[in-house]
């Protein structure tokens, strides 16, 4: 089953973000919504569309930019009421435009996501979750990880008032009277909540920074349900999603809207016992997606997806066929009166455009010759970034967005890093001898009308650095934006809610006259995804796993003392080595002891060996497939003479082709890794030499774990 729809443009707006759309439903079912948008120039602004036409309710004057809009339906003769959040104020319009309610919430961060419900208004800033009702303060809580949604509703059961909160550190929160009554751990850091009702029936659904989709059963165990929809393809992040029956179907599909500009809808069927998915249209809107809503809104009668982007354009996907319009006899499109008129219009309205922007053209550069001392003003450069962990492949994805065409991306890195390849990304590529300190100097030139680039970065353990971008609009006079990320030394690992403690590990102790936020500080300058403020308690409990290799390291830390335990030498050497740095400028005297666990030495090079084993068979296997493709045996008269082996190879080459983009140098890392365990492990136990280093090397250069096991000392890893 497949939906057709189709794109018809409307308006352009000030850059929008997250939250940024509702839509008014009216009386009658099939009846026409009016639309409501707000802007990081503060302005709201209500408008409906009648025969193709915009019609402005009413706009409000910029103001602070808006974080939050939501929509309250009304009831009986009661209209809906829209609310807005700008910094920590709340402020309710009515439909006409007037202003009823200004309240200011008194929170001591700007709010970032609400939701209101009846009488009820839940407000969340990075870490404070509050619940208001009828604009007094009910509840609230403090949250360690970085709130980024919330949604709320009455349990079909126990009709209680519920509230579930995702956070940052890759969990969803479920409160009553503000109080956390249970905590989910999902495998990704959650972007958005989502409330799916279909058939008097409720789902939780939130979508991950990874592009995945889950579903929460907070009915009955309150606990992680499973994944809607995966990551085989490897999308990029959600930003918004909608429910609605699009095709009278009588049963409402999922729509999502995806970082890089996708526009997915999937039929559901979660009544079963085994959820239902199946992905019936998608769209590439080349923009970031930050907002939509489903409904009718173009013609009536017809349902329509409205989108707004990160560059202000809002249009629409209608189900209105586009073929009335066509002539079949020749295949024309048939333009109707009105339609002529506004071509017409428009036309006029362009060469108006044209004549101000010479005008402007002029009295600018009259007024560079002036004698007077005067400067050109340049507003700051809105850019919308993310630069964050992919655990699959064990890189960073950098994601730039502007509102305005991008001309080049220059990228200077003091660190060792390397700039991979993307399928999306069509610039032109220029490297630069490195020189004065810089490891990296790369240009990316866009072409026309880029709005939006992505990048592969991949860090090297043990290193520590600073990433700087200099983003470029194509606008005169020219400026450039400045975007700075840290490389820590222990990029590649990521935050864990639970260890697992059934291995051995090597242990680090430090002590020294060092306060707890100095230690935390620390550590989160050497390892990523640290929460800005330790635990309350008096001792605090951190995890983290590797993504490269799947090892652990656990922090437990308090004032003056701190306990390190790690199964990779090279974690606790590294760790080590960052913290007595930071120590040493500051003139705190530390006493350190590690003691190595050899067993540990052992699991980690076995695993190790499995990933290195992997990676060669499956290049490999990609070897094969690219022989195969070059004597043409694909075809269907050639496939049936192959063995059962090739065939099998064959039937498996999309999914191998997959796992094998941003790959190539995997091999090369993970030898670094054993030629660093074999140096930390020495330079503890004594034996160190260069010449010993450099025969363990060469052997590396053909592989095998028997060799390597081989020239490790014969005590105690013999037994390997």
């Amino acid at each position: 089953m497949e939906l057709e729809l189709t794109r018809v443009d409307y308006t352009v707006v000030g850059v929008t973000n997250s939250n940024c759309l509702v839509l008014m439903p009216g009386n009658l079912p099939k009846e026409q919504c009016k639309v409501a948008i707000v802007d990081e120039d503060g302005v709201l602004q209500v408008f409906s569309i009648k025969k193709d036409e915009i019609v402005l309710h009413f706009k409000t004057l910029p103001g602070p930019p808006i974080s939050s809009l939501k929509y309250v339906n009304g009831s009986g003769l009661n209209q809906g009421k829209i609310f807005v959040a700008s910094k920590n104020e709340v402020r309710g319009y009515s439909q006409r435009g007037k202003l009823f309610l200004t309240f200011d919430s008194g929170l001591t961060e700007p709010i970032s996501t609400m939701f209101v419900m009846d009488n009820d208004l839940f407000l969340c800033g990075k870490h404070i979750y509050t619940h208001y009702r009828d604009c007094r303060e009910v509840g609230s809580y403090l949250c360690g990880d970085k709130i980024v949604d919330v949604v709320a509703f009455y349990s079909t059961k126990s009709r209680r008032l519920m509230s579930i909160i995702a956070c940052e550190g890759r969990m969803c929160r479920i409160l009553e009277h503000a109080r956390v009554t249970c905590s989910l751990e999902v495998d990704t850091s959650p972007t958005i909540l989502h409330l799916h009702e279909d058939d008097d029936s409720r789902s939780v659904l939130f979508g991950t920074i990874d592009g995945r989709v889950g579903i929460l059963n907070v009915g009955n165990l309150q606990a992680f349900k499973g994944w809607l929809i995966s990551n085989e393809n490897n999308s990029s992040s959600i930003n918004c999603m909608d429910s609605y029956d699009l095709n009278g179907s009588d049963t409402n599909q999922l729509i999502i809207g995806r970082q890089d500009g996708m526009i997915e809808v999937y039929q559901l069927s979660l009544n079963l016992n085994v959820e239902v998915i199946q992905k019936i249209f998608s769209f590439d809107c080349n923009e970031r997606v930050t907002a939509l809503k489903c409904g009718v809104i173009g013609e009536q009668g017809f349902n329509e997806i409205l989108v707004t982007s990160y560059t202000g354009r809002v249009f629409g996907l209608t189900t209105q066929p586009i073929s009335t319009h066509i002539d079949n006899s020749e295949g024309k499109y048939v333009f109707s009166t009105n339609s002529s008129e506004k071509i017409h219009k428009l036309r006029v309205d362009i060469e108006d455009l044209k004549t101000k922007i010479l005008k402007e053209r002029e009295k600018y550069q009259t007024s560079t010759q002036s004698f007077y001392n005067e400067l050109s003003a340049i507003p700051l450069l809105t850019v919308n970034e993310r630069f964050i962990l992919d655990r699959e492949s064990a890189t960073y994805t950098l994601s730039i967005g502007i509102p305005t065409p991008i001309d080049f991306i220059l990228i200077q890195c003091d660190a060792k890093i390397e700039l991979m390849d993307e399928q999306k990304n069509s610039a032109v590529v220029s490297y630069t001898d490195s020189k004065q300190g810089n490891q990296t100097l790369v240009t990316y030139r866009c072409q026309m009308n880029v709005n939006n680039l992505e990048l592969k970065v991949r860090t090297t353990e043990g290193e520590r650095g600073t990433l700087a971008v200099y983003v470029t609009p194509m606008i005169q006079p020219k400026c450039s934006r400045k975007l700075t990320y840290d490389i820590r030394p222990l990029s590649l690992h990521y935050k864990l809610n639970k260890c697992d403690s059934n291995r051995s590990y090597n242990i680090l102790n430090i002590k020294g006259s060092f306060s707890l936020a100095e230690i935390h500080t620390w550590i989160a300058q050497t390892v990523p995804q640290v929460p800005e403020k330790p635990d309350l308690g008096e001792v605090t409990v951190l995890s983290f796993e590797s993504c490269l290799l799947g090892t652990i390291l656990e922090c437990t830390y308090q004032q003056g003392k701190a306990e390190f335990r790690s199964d990779n030498i090279s974690t606790l050497t590294t760790l080590k080595n960052s913290i007595t740095k930071e120590a040493t400028k500051k003139k705190i005297k530390l006493e350190i002891d590690m003691s190595v666990n050899d067993e540990s030495v052992k699991q980690v090079l076995l695993l190790v060996d499995k990933i290195i084993t992997n990676c060669l068979q499956k290049s490999k296997e990609l070897r094969l497939l690219n022989a195969l493709n070059e004597i043409d045996v694909t075809a269907e008269e050639s496939v049936k003479y192959l063995s059962d082996e090739y065939k099998e190879l064959l039937a498996r080459e999309e999914n191998i082709r997959k796992t094998m983009i941003g790959q190539d140098g995997n091999i090369e890392i993970l030898l670094d890794v054993i030629m660093n365990i074999y140096k930390d492990y020495k330079q503890i136990k004594g034996g160190y030499s260069k010449q010993k280093a450099a025969i363990l090397k060469d052997a590396l250069k053909d592989y095998s774990y028997e060799k390597v096991v081989s020239l490790f000392d014969h005590e105690p890893l013999n037994k390997l």
